[in-house]
């Protein structure tokens, strides 16, 4: 019997993604060159990593050496100021709401920070729907390691069989199956361009289809 809704945050819940690639990208063109879509999306999910690491592939590209400082400052600058002008992606506050209602426990499993991803549900009044908020700080290893899903599952003292996932990304798909749990795949504008599978359902956005209705097909 399904008892919880675990959802990822970033790309979600809010699309953080977007702005962040479109940032990284206008300072790409200043240079010469364009960041392609499934090259950011290496890291969608999780954290930077020597697979990708902005900084250090411009350099590549460009051969020139970059201030990572201001190069971080000019990203963080633009892709807030994106970040502040969405809202949350459709469907989201009606599946919190919808599955209040019906007594389910909901959890936020994040690659990112508490203060980045609680600073932002509470500025969109959504954060005292969740039971359970797991991010970066609470494990050794983020997505696609399984280890926030299950200490979200832990949390909320339920069985993997008990919950359901949505997440947006490759990585937090992937981590979803490692930790035996069924995943909704809901891409985002980033997302969509790379090669998701293994997810139990997908849909274009939460709006597609109502938490009633999900809940018959699990």
């Amino acid at each position: 019997m399904l008892k919880a809704l675990i959802f990822d945050f970033d790309g979600l819940i809010l699309d953080t993604e977007t702005p962040e690639y479109n940032a990284l990208n206008e300072i790409y063109t200043e240079y010469g060159h364009s960041l392609p879509i499934t090259t950011y999306g290496r890291v969608v999910g999780s954290q930077y990593n020597p697979e990708y690491e902005p900084v250090t592939h411009l350099q590549e590209l460009t051969g020139k050496t970059l201030d990572a400082d201001s190069f971080w400052k000019q990203v963080n600058r633009r892709r807030l100021e994106m970040i502040e002008q969405n809202p949350v992606l459709p469907g989201v506050e009606d599946y919190l709401r919808e599955g209040k209602a019906l007594g389910l426990k909901l959890a936020v499993a994040s690659s990112s920070t508490h203060a980045w991803v609680e600073g932002h549900l509470t500025r969109f009044g959504l954060f005292h729907y969740f039971d359970v908020v797991r991010c970066k700080e609470d494990v050794r290893n983020v997505k696609p390691d399984p280890e926030l899903f299950l200490s979200a599952l832990n949390a909320l003292q339920l069985q993997p069989d008990e919950a359901v996932i949505f997440e947006d990304s490759t990585h937090g798909i992937l981590a979803a199956r490692r930790a035996g749990i069924r995943v909704v795949a809901v891409p985002n504008y980033v997302t969509r361009h790379l090669n998701i599978e293994g997810e139990s359902l997908r849909l274009e956005s939460l709006a597609e289809l109502s938490l009633n209705d999900l809940l018959k097909i699990f």
